[in-house]
């Protein structure tokens, strides 16, 4: 059985600076216009290809709260053989596992469809959300942060 290590809220109090720091470059992308239900499923996809717990329920939790439907929260996980996603949805979640599994590369194909949805400034942005949250799932899997519960999890800090 899996048990917390460190919680989230040990995070705040131990390391504000790195806090701070990451929530920072999370919020950036919305801030610059990148739509937030699509950012919700980017982060969720890159949790769950980190494994962590704690983010993919608050992702989920996020997703619900923004009004993103629920069978594309479902289906994230294979979005590639679900018809619910639009053709810039697919294109986000392709940069997005590329860049969370940077070992295989970022093909040419997957530069193209992102380029072809996203504008240079956009796909920086985008590019910068998913730095985000692959260094939150660092954090929440290596500590094993304890999912958040249904009614704690919407507007809690994490991005």
């Amino acid at each position: 059985m899996s048990h917390a290590r460190k919680e989230y809220r040990d995070f705040m109090t131990l390391a504000p600076e790195a806090y701070e720091a990451v929530l920072a470059l999370g919020k950036i992308a919305a801030a610059a216009g990148i739509d937030k239900q699509l950012l919700e499923l980017i982060k969720l996809r890159a949790s769950q290809i980190n494994g962590c717990a704690f983010c993919v329920q608050y992702h989920i939790l996020q997703g619900e709260s923004l009004g993103v439907p629920a069978d594309k929260l479902n289906l994230v996980v294979v979005w590639r053989e679900a018809p619910q996603f639009s053709t810039r949805e697919r294109a986000a979640l392709a940069w997005t596992e590329a860049l969370t599994l940077l070992a295989d590369g970022v093909s040419d194909d997957v530069y193209a469809q992102a380029t072809a949805e996203f504008s240079e400034k956009e796909l920086a942005y985008l590019t910068s959300a998913v730095a985000s949250i692959n260094v939150w799932n660092r954090y929440g899997a290596a500590f094993r942060w304890t999912p958040p519960a249904r009614q704690k999890a919407v507007g809690a800090a994490a991005s």
